[in-house]
């Protein structure tokens, strides 16, 4: 019997089960499955052969008879699944090692003539700064990528790079040169020829000037259809940086490279997505769901588990981050970067997280995080993290700050002994967005806004711990920041926004009330 006919035996076996199965996310779920081979890829394809009225289906389906070594009923899957709707970009990407045996077919090939498209996902822009700004993209084979920015329809600065095997088909080209708070239209060519339309940007101001811009921000992005329009609600408000602060995708499953490339992909090929990340400078951390498995502790070392130096080699492929951690020899997510005078710090709370040592960050990124501060001339420090400092957010968990109470304690009296004015708190991981007030003795109270609901069906209650300003969870929603350091009292004003645009909550946060001078005034 041939290899699919037993497959196909084992189906209709498991069938009669699959209503039981998990519907957080039956895609990711079924490409996880697949990724594990044997009886479970068995389970996935049931699963999915009743679902076949979604695009989401028919690929994964393509993908799993690809591994069976059923190639045309991997290309008729295929081939329904683009007519559906499927952007051909999603096949070329693959993953390419489970669709190897699809792309070698004579029928694959002729097929797919003409039709596929040379850049596969991107550009995504990052890394903006007063006379730079990097642009990241995917291409279908080893190119050269070459990035040429306009001013006034003249170009003013190219950046060339190339693309390869090694890093996904992924590349990162750097321009500089820029003029400071100046609009550019950028457009990516590659072997020379364009591939996308004009994009915009504009370079921000020399660092320690005073500005007026604005960030979005949030976590919780699991992938749901028909929240993917959040990506344009947020590209109409026009923030020059966008934050992602982790479950930026749902993968929940380290071990296995197919599921992983599988949800960064299926995000990667929205169009939503394109048009904000083409204009909005992106920066990202991750969070359990997008770094291990739920509430992950994967302890201090840096190969162990075995699976973590993956995951991170994984995530660098795709985004646009101005750092990663320490690099090779100290791994993670962590770096920082400032838009005139205001200082972004983002911290990485998975990859050294150690609940019998008490630490989240591990000693040198507690180290790093301190000398920032301490060094730090900016008007407001805002501190990124992946679970929320406040107490009692998540209740009967350890898995937030929660859980590290007296490194959290450590970190905030070392701002109290050092003085440090103006830091703002961000945060995500619950599903809902928050304003909350952490009160402190020795220094100004803490204000912590946390957004984790961008996209995810799935809701977290309000929590009324002592504090809580305000609590938002009906619809998907996302933060806003819009720093004003031109004005006499410097601010920062935070905004909930939910999916349709509407404002749900707004308050004005000035500096004065971020000071240790002030302090008990």
């Amino acid at each position: 019997m041939r290899l699919h006919h037993r497959l196909l035996a084992i189906c209709l076996l498991l069938s009669v089960s699959a209503v039981a199965w998990p519907q957080h996310d039956l895609h990711r779920n079924a490409a996880r499955d697949i990724a594990a081979g044997g009886t479970e890829l068995a389970k996935a394809v049931a699963v999915l052969n009743g679902n076949q009225d979604d695009v989401e289906s028919l690929y994964l389906l393509a993908a799993a008879h690809c591994l069976t070594g059923d190639i045309d009923t991997a290309l008729a899957f295929a081939r329904r699944a683009v007519a559906a709707g499927l952007p051909i970009e999603r096949l070329q990407a693959g993953p390419r090692q489970e669709f190897a045996p699809l792309y070698a077919s004579d029928a694959y090939r002729k097929w797919a003539a003409g039709q596929e498209r040379p850049l596969i996902h991107g550009p995504m822009l990052g890394q903006v700064t007063a006379d730079s700004a990097s642009v990241w993209v995917r291409t279908a084979k080893a190119a050269a990528v070459t990035v040429e920015v306009k001013a006034s329809d003249e170009v003013v600065a190219t950046a060339s790079t190339r693309t390869g095997e090694e890093y996904d088909f992924t590349a990162v080209a750097k321009v500089t040169g820029l003029a400071a708070s100046t609009d550019y239209s950028y457009r990516v060519l590659l072997d020379g020829k364009p591939v996308t339309e004009p994009a915009t940007f504009r370079t921000t101001v020399e660092p320690g000037k005073p500005a007026k811009f604005r960030v979005a921000f949030g976590g919780g992005a699991g992938y749901a259809p028909e929240s993917e329009r959040m990506w344009d609600t947020i590209t109409a408000h026009r923030p020059a940086a966008m934050l992602m602060l982790g479950d930026n995708v749902d993968i929940d499953d380290p071990t296995h490279l197919f599921t992983q490339l599988y949800c960064y992909y299926r995000r990667q090929s929205r169009p939503e997505w394109r048009r904000l990340v083409s204009t909005a400078a992106v920066y990202s951390i991750w969070h359990d769901h997008d770094f291990g498995t739920d509430d992950c502790v994967p302890g201090p070392d840096i190969d162990q588990p075995a699976w973590k130096r993956q995951v991170w080699r994984t995530f660098q492929n795709q985004w646009v981050n101005p750092a990663y951690g320490g690099g090779a020899a100290l791994p993670g997510c962590w770096y920082d970067f400032h838009i005139g005078d205001v200082h972004f710090i983002m911290i990485d709370g998975r990859y050294y997280r150690d609940q019998k040592g008490g630490s989240m960050l591990g000693p040198r990124q507690k180290a790093w995080l301190k000398t920032a501060l301490a060094a730090s001339q900016a008007t407001f420090k805002v501190i990124a993290s992946d679970v929320p400092f406040t107490p009692g957010i998540k209740l009967g968990s350890r898995d937030a700050w929660d859980g590290y109470p007296a490194e959290r304690e450590e970190s905030f009296s070392f701002i109290e002994s050092e003085k440090i004015d103006g830091v703002i708190l961000i945060a995500a991981d619950r599903h809902r967005s928050d304003v909350r007030k952490i009160e402190r003795e020795d220094g100004y109270d803490f204000i912590e806004f946390q957004s984790s609901r961008l996209t995810n069906r799935h809701t977290h209650g309000v929590v009324k711990t002592p504090g809580l300003i305000f609590g938002y969870n009906k619809e998907c929603s996302f933060g806003i920041i819009d720093f004003d350091t031109t004005r006499e009292d410097f601010t920062a004003a935070m905004t909930i926004v939910n999916i349709d645009g509407e404002v749900m909550y707004s308050m004005e946060l000035p500096l004065s009330k971020l000071s240790h001078i002030n302090h008990g005034r």
